[in-house]
């Protein structure tokens, strides 16, 4: 312990004996350390916090809002930071006046790029920091920026739906050409081809809807004739008139007939078939048959007896079997010539069902993609409505841009305080290193370990009057020149503390 005491007084001596080089390296450490910390230029931080919420009269499960949310979100962050944004910024403030030039306009709008951040603190809400020289042009910047983004970003929405909806017409109107073509091609082949078959489709889809006519009309066919047989049956087993009452003139079974046709064909024209409908055709083929047969049937006079009620009402429903029966016959017939006239038309042109197919499939690819874009062009439409009667985005500010009073960098008062230490210590260390540099022996005992020969004594130093005189006066102006560099360092301090006032 009293070795490493020693140590330490012995390097006290040597910095002591040597203070006025160390009050001199202190003294230019710190003018070098003070001039470079002054030339940093100081920057000033202007926070802003803006909830950004998108509004719109649609409904909540629209799919033409699908996805659109997050998109204009991040249509937010990229336009508050454009290029052309950043240029307007700067011809709204100050900047402008250090700018005369589109040139310069464009550095500063690129040195703007590096000193802007946008952080999104939640899904809707943001934090605009700008960072310039002063505190004014900070919170400009970060006004303007804001400014800028509430009068341009209704007016761009709504310009990019009326192009999207110019986009959309013109696409229309291209598809809309190419399905008159498809439809122009469609309806040909298929009154060429197809008019006579049964329901819709390609061609093996109508040949098998009509075989599957063509067998359902087989079975109507069989229980009508069922039907007619049991009839006929039973009206040969009635007797057609009852013996003891007064004759009655009755009209025959012609003429029962001919009213029962009739009935029919009214039935099928309230039902709306047309004189082309084939059970229409059948049916007023009947007719001219039964009426053929009326006009030659007898009228029954004054007889023996009276005529039987349940005679003649199987003669009507057996005159309404009989026609049923005809006119599945009829269709029956029609059906299967249908069917034989374009399996001849296949025969002697092979190609049509694959013309068709084809046909078919282009029709329905460009009816699918006409639908599908009007129903996109519509949303397109209401949305665009939407947004010029509505506000689609809000921009609300929740925190306006804040007045900095402190630079956020640099730091002078720590950096004037850390170069003030640094001198003390380098002028500290300078005097030391100077005191190794020099062969002299602060003790005696260091002189006899580096000589290797024993010291006989030493003799102290003898001041006389006018040699204290000078170390009292060289004391006081080496206390002087230390004060002075701590007067200079508070000196440094205030005017740091009076340019923040000043800037704020």
């Amino acid at each position: 312990m009293t070795g490493l005491y020693e140590e330490v007084r012995i390097a006290v001596h040597a910095v002591w004996t040597r203070r006025w080089l160390a009050l001199g390296v202190a003294w230019g450490i710190c003018l070098l350390g003070w001039l470079a910390v002054s030339q940093i230029p100081s920057r000033y931080e202007s926070r802003a916090r803006v909830f950004v919420q998108m509004r719109s009269v649609l409904p909540a499960g629209d799919p033409s809002r699908a996805g659109d949310e997050q998109r204009d979100i991040d249509t937010v962050r990229q336009t508050l930071t454009s290029s052309v944004n950043l240029e307007k910024v700067v011809r709204g403030t100050d900047l402008a006046k250090t700018a005369s030039t589109d040139r310069e306009v464009a550095d500063r709008a690129a040195g703007l790029q590096n000193a802007i951040k946008i952080t999104a603190q939640q899904d809707n809400l943001f934090e605009i920091v700008s960072t310039a020289a002063t505190p004014k042009l900070a919170s400009s910047i970060t006004q303007k920026l804001i400014d800028i983004f509430v009068e341009t970003n209704l007016s761009d929405d709504r310009t990019q739906s009326a192009q999207t909806l110019q986009f959309l017409d013109g696409q229309l109107q291209s598809l809309g050409a190419k399905l008159q073509d498809a439809e122009a091609k469609r309806t040909e082949f298929q009154n060429s081809y197809l008019a006579a078959l049964p329901g819709t489709g390609s061609v093996s889809d109508r040949i098998g809807a009509a075989r599957s006519q063509m067998s359902q009309i087989d079975a109507d066919l069989s229980a009508a004739s069922s039907s007619l047989a049991a009839m006929q049956g039973q009206l040969a087993a009635t007797p057609a008139t009852i013996a003891g009452a007064g004759g009655t003139v009755e009209a025959g079974p012609a003429r029962a007939r001919l009213a029962a046709i009739q009935g029919q064909l009214a039935d099928a024209r309230g039902r709306g078939y047309t004189d082309s409908h084939p059970d229409v055709i059948a049916l007023k083929a009947q007719l001219a048959q039964a009426q053929a047969a009326a006009r030659n049937e007898p009228t029954g006079g004054a007889g023996g007896g009276a005529s039987n009620p349940a005679y003649l009402s199987l003669q009507s429903m057996l005159a309404e079997r009989q026609a049923n029966v005809a006119a599945l016959r009829m269709r029956k017939q029609q059906l299967q010539s249908d069917l034989d006239s374009f399996s001849a038309k296949l025969a002697s042109d092979p190609e049509a069902a694959a013309q068709q197919g084809e046909i078919e499939r282009n029709y329905s690819v460009l009816k699918d993609q006409y639908d599908r874009l009007l129903a996109q062009r519509e949303q397109v439409n209401l949305r665009s409505q939407a947004q010029t009667q509505t506000d689609a985005v809000k921009f609300s500010v929740i925190d306006p841009p804040t007045q900095p009073r402190t630079p956020t960098a640099p730091n002078r008062p720590l950096l004037l305080t850390g170069v003030l230490i640094v001198g003390i210590l380098g002028g500290i260390g300078g005097a030391f290193a100077m005191s190794k540099l020099q062969a002299t022996f602060p003790t005696a005992q260091r002189l006899e370990k580096a000589s290797g020969m024993p010291v006989i004594g030493s003799i102290g130093e003898m001041l006389t009057r006018q040699q204290s005189e000078l170390r009292r006066k060289r004391l006081r102006l080496f206390i002087g020149g230390a004060g002075a560099l701590a007067v200079g360092y508070v000196a440094l301090l205030g005017v740091e503390m009076l340019q923040r006032g000043l800037a704020a």
